[in-house]
Order: C-alpha cells, then sequence, then structure tokens
C-alpha cells in the first residue's frame, strides 16, 4: 500500500513537472514568437485581481495589527520598544506578506482556475483542442502563468504595504509609540533584500499555485464531482506545496542573506 501511494505520487509529481517545463517554454517561445495570447493573459490578470485584492486587504490589515500587538507587548515588557517598528516590519515582509499571498492565490485564483480547466476537462473540451491540433497547455496554461507572474509580486507589495500602514497605525496610535522611532528603527533593520526576497517568494508561490491548478484541472474526471474534487486538490496541495518551498526558502535565506543590523 505504501509503495502504491509514493509511486502514485512521483508519477503525479512527474507530470507536474512535465507540465511546469511545457508550460514555461510555450510561455518563452511564444513571447519570442510574437504569438502570445496577450488579451487572454490580460483577461486572466485582471480576473486574479478582482477575486484577490479586496480579500488582500480585509487580511493584511488585521494581521498587521495582530503583529503589532503582540511585537509591541512583548518589546515593551523587556524594555525594547524602540525596534517595535523593525520587529513588527520584518515580521509582516518577510513571512506574512509572502504568506498571506499564496493562501490568497491558492483559494481564490487557484480554486477559479482548477474549476474553469476542470469544466472544460469533463465536457470534452480539452480533448476536441487536442483533435485540432491545439495544445492545451499553449493555449490555456501558459497565459495563466504569465497572469500569475505579473499579478503575485504585485499581490504581494499590496499586502507588504497594507499591513505596514496597519502596525503603524496600532504603534503610534494605540501603544505610545512615537512615529521618529517607528520608522527609524524599521529603516535601520530592513533592507531592499527583504523586500526582493518576499516579491521572490511571492512569485514562486504564484507559479507553484497556478500549474498545480491547471494539472488538476486537465485530470479532472467523472462529471461535477470530479471537478469539486479538482478543485478541493488545487487548493490543499497548492498552499501546502508553498508552506513547504517557504520553509525551504527561509533556511536559505538564513544561510546567505542573514540579518544584519544597519
Amino acid at each position: 500500500m505504501l509503495t502504491s501511494r509514493f509511486t502514485t505520487g512521483m508519477r503525479t509529481f512527474g507530470r507536474f513537472a512535465d507540465l511546469t517545463f511545457a508550460a514555461f517554454a510555450s510561455l518563452v517561445r511564444d513571447i519570442v514568437g510574437l504569438r502570445f495570447p496577450t488579451r487572454e493573459a490580460i483577461d486572466q490578470a485582471w480576473f486574479m485581481v478582482t477575486v484577490t485584492v479586496l480579500p488582500a486587504v480585509l487580511v493584511s490589515i488585521p494581521f498587521g495589527v495582530i503583529v503589532s500587538v503582540q511585537v509591541g507587548s512583548l518589546t515593551t515588557q523587556i524594555g525594547a520598544t524602540s525596534i517595535a517598528g523593525a520587529a513588527g516590519g520584518l515580521g509582516v515582509i518577510r513571512q506574512g506578506a509572502p504568506i498571506v499571498t499564496a493562501l490568497l492565490l491558492g483559494g481564490a485564483a487557484g480554486s477559479a482556475i482548477a474549476a474553469d480547466l476542470g469544466a472544460r476537462t469533463v465536457r470534452d473540451e480539452i480533448d476536441a483542442m487536442r483533435v485540432m491540433g491545439i495544445d492545451p497547455i499553449r493555449r490555456l496554461a501558459a497565459p495563466r502563468l504569465a497572469a500569475m507572474l505579473v499579478v503575485a509580486p504585485l499581490l504581494c507589495s499590496l499586502v507588504i504595504f497594507m499591513g505596514l500602514i496597519a502596525g503603524y497605525v496600532v504603534n503610534v496610535g494605540f501603544q505610545d509609540g512615537t512615529p521618529g522611532s517607528y520608522l527609524a528603527s524599521f529603516g535601520s533593520f530592513a533592507s531592499t533584500a527583504d523586500l526582493v526576497v518576499a516579491l521572490v517568494k511571492a512569485e514562486i508561490f504564484g507559479v507553484i499555485v497556478v500549474l498545480v491548478a491547471c494539472q488538476r484541472g486537465f485530470e479532472a474526471t467523472s462529471g461535477p464531482r470530479g471537478v469539486a474534487n479538482a478543485v478541493n486538490a488545487s487548493v490543499v496541495v497548492g498552499v501546502i506545496s508553498a508552506f513547504v518551498v517557504n520553509v525551504l526558502a527561509t533556511q536559505l535565506v538564513s544561510m546567505f542573506l542573514p540579518q544584519r543590523l544597519g
């Protein structure tokens, strides 16, 4: 039983790797050959924006408040209120924003992509495209991948901005912090590298989410129930994969880009 599950998992991972390579190859080839379906990519990007922007704002504000409250309470107890801005801001940038981005992309955009492609699969539209000589990966997966590459860092930037604003308001307005101290400590600890790492993480998480959703959608079976299973699997697998990659990325960043003051 265990061997069978391992074999099935490895086969699924192999198909995912094939899809990843084919999607990136089609994306690069079409862009270089000036045959990229720009309209489809723009439509997909706009759809991702519409389903994730409002949840991003609604999640990032309380997230920033929670981080600020917890950090402020701790720094007050140890008499280090001057670094509250740095601690809270780094928490939002380094870990909070990329993870929130992955959750939103997986729960909103990824599920929608899996549902769309899964419905097309069970209606035999994907097979019909293959019969007509149209590559579904090139026509459907590549534009969604391009859209995600644009939307993911923008969404992460929005989460960072809203989280930092919420933390600033809480620290200055309710925890007796001063604007100068908050900004000075944040500027002393935070760096451009932190922002770059967060955006790169968001890109990686977005790629994982969209490709997992595409794979599950293309492999949906058994009618509406199969579509529902594909959507559920795309959200669970995509988010868990993003969390695992985040652990590895955090370890690598801490090894090669250790935190320094100033």
